[in-house]
């Protein structure tokens, strides 16, 4: 609309610029005086009219003394009837010399029709300009029911995303080769009457690198490539999303053998008549269309659709079945040795100096996924870069993990020294009794320091990777949660409110030993609660209670007989090492932060 508005302004000041400029073109600055036809036979009788120039209905009279007058004759009458009329006599006009004028050629054109002409150009143009606006937006009213889905096809002399760029997911990209062959190969299959599964859905936690795979498949078979996300199909307008989905599968058998992928399916693909969405029937449709276009391929339509979502159990049971997306690939978060694969990748491009140690990097990563990785080295880049290194510094990639974990330092946050003091010991409680019990991981660092929402951290860190934990695990787990309060109250006779994420974090641990994983003795071996479905990957729903009041209360002594059980854990471990303690808390507050190998030098 801005653009329309300065459209119509800069034609209106056009249009009266020309008009003001034929103003000055046609007015005269000398123009002749008027008479009237009295004065005119007056002149003639007193022998000073010297020419009268006739010009349509207007007459120039010339008088002997070279002045000019006009008036006006009308239209119906000729010069020597008004003069008759006038009783001029014909010896007195023999004195005047009478010239006829007809207006002519460009004159005639460019004064009279001229104005006329450019104006009406003027105002048709407007008019166009306005009409061809309302087409334009009629025409993008139209153009909802297209997909915006972003081609890419694969071109000879641009490197193609393949298997080599994505690290890890060993078992994901088995499965995929399959696709692949098909799209490559598909008279292989065919002539022994196999068919290829004409839906993939990739599951995974976010980051784990669904699209990227998708992208891969995509390149190793050499095919047209078309992305969309499932909410660009929902629009404000009934019936749109069907509209694009047709018009989606429609482009993607024109460019057959291709791929479609749908990320984010679970925009649209939600369990219908769940009641989710409120009134709008819109999702629905869309998700009718896509079960209608993929059961609607024939045999011979090498399209495979390609879709990834992070939420797999709220999707409607007639995307899952066989026919549609019956093949599920699942992506795991990278174990150590896949870690240091995608590592390798994204440090292709990074200068690293000598002393970093990919493999340590790794270690100090379990949870992470490939994006957390790619953010992880980025950070470390832009360190290097922001204090004017040409390399990237081992030091730089350490910090880095630090802040994808718990977020950057607070400069700003200066503690006093009481609360330095008391920081001090309770970050030793957590590392002492780390470093002390037999079933918990090793300390990679103690800090102090401020990140994120915390006030000092301490990162310990498995060597490989766990699939199965014990009970035994568990309980250790809970002492080292604890530990940081225990040794605020030994040392102070006082405990503070930094130890509240501790404590939150110790009880939904010991309701997970009870109620999930059935480690309570009391509570006999089941679970307790049923799980929300509608969570994401990785995530906690709601628990929805199917279980007695009497067992609720059980369920609650049994966290508190855990915790009890764990804190005297943990004051023993303590009072027996109390040396240690202090040497640890006393090395914080002078240097702030430890480091593995001076954590264990601590203890020679």
């Amino acid at each position: 609309m801005k653009n329309i508005y300065k459209n119509v302004i800069i034609y209106v000041a056009i249009f009266a610029v020309i008009l003001i400029a034929f103003s000055f073109f046609s007015v005269n600055k000398d123009q002749p005086a008027k008479i009237n036809v009295t004065t005119l036979v007056t002149e003639i009788e007193a022998s000073q009219v010297k020419a009268i120039d006739v010009s349509d209905n207007e007459l120039v009279v010339t008088l002997t003394d070279n002045k000019k007058q006009t008036l006006q004759k009308e239209a119906q009458e000729s010069l020597s009837s008004l003069l008759s009329n006038y009783q001029v006599t014909p010896e007195a006009m023999k004195k005047v010399a009478v010239t006829i004028k007809n207006e002519e050629g460009w004159k005639f054109w460019a004064i009279t029709l001229l104005p006329v002409a450019l104006s009406g150009l003027i105002i048709l143009g407007f008019l166009w300009f306005m009409l061809r606006s309302a087409a334009g937006a009629n025409n993008k009213a139209m153009s909802f029911g297209q997909s915006g889905a972003r081609q890419f096809t694969p071109d000879p002399k641009v490197a193609q995303i393949s298997f080599k760029n994505v690290a890890g997911v060993k078992e994901a990209k088995q499965e995929l080769l399959e696709i692949v062959d098909f799209l490559k190969h598909p008279k292989k299959f065919l002539n022994m009457g196999a068919t290829i599964p004409r839906g993939v859905l990739l599951l995974g936690a976010p980051g784990t690198g669904k699209t990227l795979l998708a992208k891969a498949v995509a390149g190793e078979a050499g095919v047209p490539f078309f992305s969309i996300s499932g909410s660009e199909f929902v629009e404000m307008f009934v019936g749109v999303g069907a509209s694009r989905v047709r018009d989606l599968f429609k482009k993607a058998k024109k460019q057959a053998p291709c791929i479609i992928f749908i990320d984010e399916i679970d925009a649209v693909g939600r369990q219908r008549g769940s009641g989710m969405g409120g009134s709008h029937d819109e999702r629905e449709q869309t998700l009718n269309q896509i079960l209608v276009e993929m059961d609607g391929f024939e045999p011979n339509d090498n399209v495979i659709v390609m879709a990834a979502t992070n939420r797999p159990d709220v999707l409607d049971t007639a995307l899952l079945r066989p026919g549609r997306f019956d093949r599920q690939v699942t992506l795991d978060l990278p174990d150590i040795n896949d870690r240091e694969d995608i590592l390798k990748v994204h440090a292709n491009k990074k200068p690293l100096a000598e002393d970093v140690n990919l493999r340590n990097v790794a270690e100090r990563t379990p949870g992470f996924s490939g994006a957390d990785i790619m953010n992880l080295l980025n950070e470390a880049a832009i360190r290097a870069a922001r204090e004017d290194r040409k390399k990237v510094l081992m030091d730089d990639v350490l910090l880095s993990i630090d802040k994808v974990m718990l977020g950057p330092e607070r400069k700003s946050h200066i503690l006093s020294e009481q609360e330095k003091k008391i920081t001090a010991y309770h970050e030793a409680g957590h590392a002492l009794i780390t470093h002390m019990l037999p079933n918990s991981d090793p300390v990679r660092k103690v800090s102090i320091i401020a990140r994120g929402s915390a006030a000092g951290y301490t990162l310990k860190l498995p060597s490989e990777d766990k699939k199965l934990h014990t009970k035994s695990e568990f309980l250790e787990e809970l002492a080292v949660m604890l530990g940081g309060r225990i040794a605020e109250e030994e040392i102070f006779n006082e405990v503070t409110t930094g130890d509240s994420s501790d404590l939150r974090q110790a009880t939904r641990l010991a309701r997970k030993l009870i109620t999930d994983y059935g480690m309570s003795e009391k509570l006999g071996l089941r679970t307790l609660g049923k799980k929300e479905q509608m969570v994401f990957l990785g995530g906690e729903g709601r628990e929805e209670r199917d279980y007695s009041d009497k067992t609720a209360e059980m369920i609650d002594q049994e966290i508190t007989r855990l915790l009890e059980e764990a804190a005297k854990l943990a004051l023993k471990v303590i009072k027996d090492n109390r040396e240690y303690l202090d040497k640890i808390a006393n090395t914080l507050i002078e240097k702030e932060t430890i480091e593995a190998e001076d954590f264990k030098n601590l203890f020679v």
